[in-house]
């Protein structure tokens, strides 16, 4: 959770095309979109949509606790259906946060896909507020302490439900060493712990995606935390544009913003897993405000250049201090992002089971 870090017409027609030229021209291949319900775009047991990529978002939930009613009303905005939706759980128990798979989440997941992030932590606010929290802890995770009472009640909840969803445990596990989780090597225990216990129950419908920050700062951590590629469907990194937000002042458009870490987690963690952008997202810039529209209308053209990217999943949320206000909910971020979203690319028929 970023909390943690300071056409179908002749015109759409013509802009894939030569976007596929383009990527031919690159090396990377050329990718098409098709006629909705061509098999050859349908998507494989992990989610992955090989015509294109998956669109979807974090929105936060309202002042009385509804996620339908926001979602609905973003969606309003950008002019079409998330494909996903991504939610943050974590392992209190209670119904508020430490339920999965909530009656909302239910609700939008019958023509969506979910992503459900789940932190070894108890909130101390509901929904996060204040990014406050108690550390349950991976060692203690992993020894099965917690297994009867908090993990097995919630895996069996997820079985219940039957449709294939995402999974993250504890997103960003770079970033959580420091606030105390453990080590490395009691994360990927209890990763591995979690993933057995949800085989052991027979939840096979969960679709695993290890994420970190993909902040190359933390580089050598990132390699440790690696649970192996026996245990993970997909990478996830959380890449911004800061901007001034956090004490930063440079600006990185998406290309520069998203690129390095790609690249850098296909070399050295694995080529072979699909990609997605957990979070992403720009701060404005104040003196030009042009400049964040443009950020996500440059989107449709970088995707097909980062290939392994299956899905990008949008934070639309304001974080504390100036400056980093992330959201598109309105102006030239929501023009932008609007715009993108209605790119073929990403447009793919979302699974119904």
């Amino acid at each position: 959770m970023t909390g943690r870090h300071a056409g179908g017409g002749p015109a759409g027609r013509l802009a894939v095309a030569l976007a596929a030229v383009g990527a031919l021209t690159a090396g990377i291949g050329v990718w098409a979109t098709v006629a909705e319900g061509d098999d050859r775009c349908a998507p494989d047991a992990r989610l992955v949509a090989p015509c294109g990529a998956w669109w979807g978002a974090y929105i936060p939930y309202d002042s009385d606790s509804s996620l339908t009613r926001p979602v609905l009303a973003f969606e309003k905005k950008i002019g079409r259906r998330l494909d996903l939706v991504y939610t943050y759980h974590d392992m209190s128990g209670n119904e508020l946060d430490g339920t999965l798979l909530t009656p909302d989440e239910r609700a939008l997941g019958r023509d969506r896909m979910l992503m459900l992030a789940w932190e070894s932590t108890v909130w101390k606010e509901p929904h996060h507020a204040g990014y406050t929290e108690t550390q349950l802890g991976w060692k203690t995770i992993a020894s099965g302490r917690y297994d009867t009472e908090i993990l097995d009640p919630q895996i069996r909840r997820i079985k219940d439900y039957g449709k294939r969803v995402f999974l993250s445990f504890d997103q960003e596990a770079d970033a959580r060493i420091k606030e105390g989780a453990g080590t490395p090597a009691e994360y990927v225990a209890a990763y591995r712990h979690l993933h057995e216990r949800f085989r052991k129950l027979g939840a096979d419908n969960v679709v695993w995606v290890w994420t970190v920050s993909g902040y190359l700062g933390s580089a050598d951590t990132m390699k440790q935390l690696y649970p192996g590629d026996d245990y993970v469907d997909w990478i996830g990194m959380d890449q911004y544009n800061y901007h001034l937000c956090h004490g930063t002042s440079k600006w990185l458009d998406f290309d520069r913003s998203q690129r390095p870490s790609y690249d850098w987690l296909r070399k050295n963690i694995s080529a072979d897993k699909p990609v997605m952008l957990s979070e992403f997202s720009t701060a404005p810039d104040p003196k030009r405000p042009e400049r964040q529209r443009d950020w996500y209308t440059a989107i449709p053209e970088v995707a097909p250049t980062l290939p392994e990217v299956k899905a990008y999943v949008h934070w639309n949320r304001a974080v504390p201090g100036p400056g980093c206000d992330l959201t598109v909910d309105s102006g030239p971020g929501l023009e932008g992002y609007r715009i993108a979203g209605q790119d073929p690319y990403f447009h793919q028929d979302v699974p119904g089971d």
